[in-house]
């Protein structure tokens, strides 16, 4: 038992390892390198990538950054989309249109998941940052075309 059991104890360390090698330096909240958002979400907003490629297929992680009484009119996504709050007040809605009454508020350590296709919209009643993570890549169609900032 013991003989069959040594070669099993190498495999995993070998892909502990391997796991090691890919895995990504961890990284503190003020080390975060943020920029403006890009123009398919509106303006006032900033986002740091960090993890994966939104833009790309594949898993991404990425960090929102809103002032109060910023708003993201109705809108879907592809995929299913995963919100974590960090900081702040963020309100998540489902629906057509953007309606604070039946929003719901999440504050840090609050979580919330639209699932793909699902229209949905969000605002800050404070200064905000919260967490988005998907499959990407990442991709957003408005309600009302009139609401896209990129078509403005």
């Amino acid at each position: 038992m013991l003989r069959r059991l040594i070669p099993l104890t190498f495999v995993l360390a070998g892909a502990s390892a391997a796991l090691a090698d890919d895995m990504k330096m961890p990284t503190n909240s003020g080390d975060l390198k943020w920029g403006p958002a890009p123009p398919t979400l509106p303006k006032g907003a900033e986002i740091t990538v960090l993890s994966g490629d939104p833009s790309k297929d594949g898993l991404y992680v990425v960090r929102l950054k809103v002032p109060d009484g910023y708003k993201i009119p109705a809108h879907n996504h592809p995929t299913t989309e995963y919100v974590t709050v960090i900081s702040g007040n963020f309100h998540l809605g489902m629906g057509d249109k953007l309606d604070e009454k039946n929003g719901i508020e999440l504050t840090a350590g609050g979580y919330g998941e639209a699932p793909a296709k699902m229209n949905h919209y969000a605002w800050a009643s404070s200064p905000s940052v919260v967490q988005v993570h998907g499959q990407g890549p990442f991709a957003i169609t408005y309600v009302n075309p009139a609401d896209d900032p990129s078509k403005q």
